[in-house]
């Protein structure tokens, strides 16, 4: 156990801070004999000065300043440990789980996070980037208190949030570009497509596969784009994400005659909503200002 004290601590804090006994009593509401009786014994416990006279003021000794350095990350830490106690004991939650799909726009994601640690700093967040059922099944589960999926979930009511426009695309230089005529699925069929797993562990899809003879099966869009950028393939992606690329010309929609655009609506949903506890609550709330606010207005349609 510490022969020190946090209380202790506390008060040799006040005396530096409000420059001496009289006044570090009159703020903390302690009388000036019993700083000074505190003061003296944690010097006498840890054997080290740590103030010292001059005149009729006391400053701290070299020792005393390293150790009230070192003291104040304890004051500070024991005061933000009573706040997240205290937010526990009205019912907030001290981790919210997070499934998104990487469909999602990532500018709204980033915003929502954003937000949501500036109202609950003290609450973890663990956020999974889910594919297609994969988010679905954290729900069945019961792994994840919320779940942003492309996906209907059997037995849960989900609430819109936007509807996300795939495209496409291709590098400007991929042969299929180089036919320089309407595409149909027999173009398609002869190239590689590439298609993000599904991040589910036991029933997953192959969404979108057009049973090409080449196929490249990746775990993550921002892979899928970079190869796609690569001229390794064609792919149908969100277009939030490729953005930037489609604006600076390294990727371009494939001239399809028909299926060059796909459009997903996007679900919010709670695991058990009445159930929900404020942090919950603020990160769905979050996520629904963050992608009604965003930026990206050509990229996506809200859902009214």
């Amino acid at each position: 156990m510490s022969r020190v004290t946090l209380t202790q601590w506390q008060m040799l804090a006040a005396v530096v801070d409000h420059g001496g006994f009289a006044r570090a009593a009159e703020a903390i509401h302690k009388s000036p004999s019993t700083l000074n009786h505190a003061v003296h014994k944690l010097e006498e416990q840890l054997g080290v000065r740590v103030l010292e006279p001059v005149g009729r003021q006391v400053r701290l000794t070299e020792a005393g300043g390293m150790l009230l350095r070192r003291a104040r990350q304890l004051i500070e830490s024991a005061a933000s440990l009573e706040e997240v106690a205290a937010s526990l004991a009205e019912g907030l939650e001290a981790e919210v789980v997070l499934a998104v799909d990487q469909l999602f726009p990532p500018d709204a994601l980033a915003r929502a996070l954003e937000t949501f640690s500036r109202e609950y700093p003290h609450v973890r967040v663990q956020l999974h980037e889910t594919v297609l059922n994969g988010g679905i099944e954290m729900l069945y589960d019961g792994s994840a208190d919320l779940v942003v999926s492309g996906l209907s979930a059997q037995g849960f009511l989900g609430e819109p949030l936007v509807t996300v426009r795939f495209i496409a695309v291709a590098h400007p230089d991929h042969a299929l570009h180089r036919l320089a005529r309407p595409l149909d699925l027999r173009d398609l069929v002869q190239h590689r497509q590439l298609v993000v797993r599904d991040s589910a562990l036991r029933q997953s899809l192959d969404s979108g596969w057009l049973k090409a003879e080449q196929r490249w099966t990746l775990s993550h869009l921002h892979t899928s784009i970079d190869m796609l950028e690569r001229g390794l393939g064609f792919a149908w992606v969100p277009e939030t994400r490729i953005h930037e690329a489609l604006g600076e010309g390294r990727l371009k929609p494939l001239p399809l005659a028909a299926g060059g655009v796909r459009e997903v609506p996007v679900q919010l949903i709670h695991r058990d909503r009445d159930r929900a506890g404020p942090a919950t609550h603020a990160m769905a709330n979050a996520l629904k200002r963050e992608v009604a606010a965003c930026s990206e207005g050509d990229s996506f349609d809200m859902v009214e």
